[in-house]
C-alpha cells in the first residue's frame, strides 16, 4: 500500500511537471544549456563644425578591463609579473582577490590601454584575461566643457550634450545566444545561435564652431584676468537661423577628469541653466512693446526727475545727472538707462501719463513672456532653466512697482539664451527662431544636415525692429566706443547691471555685468548676435565697465572670422 503511495505521488507529480509546468522547464533547460553574451553598442561620437567640415570633439578609444579568475590564478604571477605591469591602473588589493578561491571572476585593472593590454596578453599569465570596452576621449580637453558634459564611470552621459542626449548616443547592445556545453564553452551548431547585432549610437554634429568657441573661451580667459572677475559667459548666435556658434563659460574643466572640480557648479551652463535678473538689457523688449501699441516713438519725451514712485517704493535712475533732469526722449531714456523712462512706457501701455494699470501690465506681460519668451524654456536640445516672468495676476503685493522694475529687467528670472534668442526677433526683422546647437549628423563619413528651421513667431514687426536697431545704433556709439567699431559697420547693443538680492533685499554690494548687442555690415540685417555675462561673489560689476569691453573684443573676433565686410 505505502509502495503504491508513493508511485502515485511520483506520476502525479511528473504529470504537473510534464504537462502543467512544460513551458516553464523548458525555458529552465534552454537557459542551462545556452550561453548569452551582450554584444555593446558603440556610443556615438561628437563633433564641432570647422568652418565648413566637421571635425570630431568627442571620440571613442579603446581600453581594457583586465579580470582574474582567482579559483586557477597564480598568486606569484599576480603579484609579481601583473602589479609590475599595471601600476596605477590596479583597481583590488591582492589579499581581496584571493581571500576566496571559489570565485571564477574578480576585476583588478580599469581602463587599460592597448600597450598596457598586449604587455599582459603577452606574459600568458594563468586565469587572467582582458575583456575590451571603450572610454570616452575629449582630445580638445576643456573646450566646450558645459556645452559636451561627460560620461561617468557607469558609461551614462552627464550634462551637456552627453547628457541631454545620452539615449541617441548610447545606442542600443545586442544579443548573442549560442549553445554552450558543461564546460561553458560555445558550440557552433545548430539553428539556436541567435544573433541581435548592437545599433551604435549616433555621430552628432553641433552648430558650434570649433574655431569660435576657442577663441570666445581664449578672451573670456584673458579677460577674467585682466578684469579681476572669477566667471565670465558668453554666446555667440547667428540671428537669422537660431544656430548657436559659441557657448563659453569660464571657468571650464576637463570632462575626461570630470572629478577635479571644487563642486558640481563647474558642470553648470550658466547660459542654459542659471536664470538671473538681466537688468537693464530688458528695457530694449519694454521699448519694443511701447513701439509695437504705438504708444511712444524715440523722440517722445517723459518729465525725468531721477526717481519715481510705485506704490510708495522710489524707483530711482543709477545715474544721477542732473542735466537729465527735465523733458527727456526715449532715444536718450535707452542711451543712458533710465529706469524712471522704463517705468514711463509701462503707464503709457495703460494708456495712462501717471499711473500703471492692470492694462499696461498685461500688455507688457505679453509681449515678455509669450512674444519674446522670456521666462518659458526656448526648446534648445540641451538642459535649459525656465526662469521666472510672474503674470500680473500672480502677484499677491505691490504688483505695480513689481512691473515697474521688470521693465528694466529686474524682479523676474530669465536666461542668457531666452534673453538672446528675443533680442535677435528683435533686430532681425522680427523673426523668433528656435535656437539650436545641432547642425545634423555624421552618416558613413558624411554630414546629413538637418533642415533648416522655420521662424516660429513673429515678435514684433519690421518697422519696430528697424527702429530698435537704430535706438541701439544710437545707445552704443552714446558709449564712448570711437575707436571700437570701424566705419562701414553696424553694431549696436545695451549693457545691464543687475543688484543682488542679499539678505532679502537688492544690493549694491553684489551685482551682475551684461551686456547683448548685434552687428554686420551697415545696410544689411544683423550677422551676429552676442552677449556675455560677468560676476563674482561679493563683487560688484558695470555692464559698462565689465562686459562692455568683452563684447568689443569678442566682436572684433567674430567679424574678422566670419569675413563679415563693411560697407564700401
Amino acid at each position: 500500500m505505502g509502495l503504491l503511495t508513493v508511485v502515485g505521488v511520483i506520476i502525479v507529480r511528473l504529470f504537473f511537471i510534464q504537462i502543467i509546468q512544460h513551458d516553464e522547464w523548458v525555458e529552465k533547460a534552454v537557459a542551462q544549456q545556452t550561453l548569452q553574451n551582450v554584444l555593446k553598442a558603440e556610443r556615438g561620437e561628437i563633433y564641432m563644425m570647422d568652418g565648413e567640415e566637421p571635425v570630431a570633439v568627442v571620440m571613442n578609444a579603446m581600453v581594457y578591463t583586465v579580470i582574474v579568475d582567482p579559483m586557477i590564478a597564480d598568486e606569484g604571477e599576480l603579484r609579481g609579473t601583473l602589479e609590475g605591469i599595471l601600476g596605477d591602473k590596479r583597481v583590488a588589493e591582492w589579499d581581496d582577490v584571493l581571500e576566496n578561491r571559489k570565485l571564477r571572476y574578480y576585476i583588478v585593472g580599469k581602463n587599460v590601454e592597448r600597450k598596457m593590454a598586449e604587455k599582459i596578453a603577452e606574459a600568458d599569465l594563468t586565469g587572467v584575461w582582458l575583456q575590451a570596452s571603450t572610454k570616452r576621449v575629449y582630445p580638445e580637453r576643456t573646450l566646450g566643457a558645459t556645452v559636451l558634459g561627460f560620461v561617468n564611470a557607469d558609461g551614462v552621459g552627464q550634462y551637456g550634450v552627453e547628457g541631454a542626449m545620452n539615449e541617441l548616443l548610447t545606442g542600443k547592445d545586442g544579443l548573442l545566444r549560442t549553445v554552450k556545453d558543461v564546460n561553458n564553452v560555445a558550440l557552433s551548431i545548430g539553428d539556436d545561435n541567435i544573433k541581435n547585432p548592437p545599433k551604435d549610437g549616433e555621430d552628432i554634429v553641433l552648430t558650434i564652431d570649433k574655431n569660435i568657441q576657442y577663441n570666445v573661451e581664449k578672451i573670456l580667459t584673458q579677460k577674467t584676468e585682466e578684469l579681476g572677475f572669477k566667471n565670465m559667459s558668453a554666446l555667440v548666435l547667428d540671428p537669422n537661423s537660431g544656430r548657436v556658434l559659441a557657448m563659453a563659460n569660464i571657468p571650464e574643466y576637463d570632462p575626461a577628469d570630470f572629478g577635479n572640480v571644487e563642486s558640481a557648479e563647474a558642470y553648470v551652463n550658466h547660459i542654459l541653466e542659471d536664470p538671473y535678473e538681466a537688468a537693464s538689457v530688458c528695457k530694449t523688449f519694454t521699448m519694443a512693446a511701447g513701439l509695437e501699441y504705438k504708444v511712444m516713438t524715440p523722440d517722445k519725451t517723459f518729465y525725468n526727475e531721477n526717481v519715481t514712485y510705485v506704490d510708495d517704493w522710489p524707483i530711482k535712475n543709477s545715474t544721477q545727472r542732473q542735466e537729465l533732469v527735465g523733458q527727456v526722449d526715449m532715444q536718450t531714456t535707452l542711451d543712458w538707462s533710465l529706469n524712471t523712462g522704463s517705468t514711463q512706457v509701462l503707464r503709457w501701455l495703460g494708456g495712462s501719463e501717471t499711473e500703471i494699470n492692470m492694462q499696461g501690465m498685461s500688455r507688457l506681460y505679453d509681449y515678455y513672456h509669450n512674444y519674446f519668451g522670456l521666462g518659458v524654456k526656448t526648446g534648445i536640445e540641451l538642459y535649459e532653466a525656465t526662469g521666472l516672468v510672474y503674470a500680473p495676476d500672480e502677484i499677491e503685493y505691490g504688483v505695480a512697482s513689481t512691473y515697474a522694475n521688470m521693465t528694466f529687467g529686474q524682479n523676474m528670472q530669465v536666461t542668457m539664451i531666452q534673453v538672446a534668442a528675443a533680442f535677435a526677433s528683435l533686430v532681425n526683422g522680427g523673426k523668433y527662431y528656435t535656437p539650436t546647437v545641432i547642425a545634423g549628423k555624421m552618416v558613413d563619413g558624411e554630414l546629413v544636415e538637418n533642415e533648416k528651421q522655420e521662424a516660429v513667431r513673429q515678435t514684433v514687426s519690421e518697422e519696430t525692429s528697424a527702429t530698435m536697431r537704430e535706438m541701439l545704433y544710437n545707445t552704443r556709439r552714446s558709449f564712448r566706443t570711437n575707436g571700437t567699431d570701424q566705419e562701414g559697420y553696424y553694431i549696436g547693443g545695451k549693457t545691464g547691471t543687475a543688484q543682488m538680492i542679499k539678505d532679502g533685499a537688492y544690493s549694491f554690494d553684489e551685482t551682475v555685468a551684461t551686456y547683448v548687442g548685434f552687428g554686420g555690415t551697415e545696410g544689411e540685417l544683423p550677422a551676429y548676435v552676442i552677449m556675455v555675462r560677468v560676476w563674482e561673489d561679493n563683487k560688484t560689476a558695470g555692464g559698462e565697465a565689465q562686459a562692455l569691453p568683452v563684447f568689443n573684443e569678442l566682436k572684433n573676433y567674430v567679424q574678422s572670422y566670419l569675413k563679415i565686410a563693411p560697407r564700401e
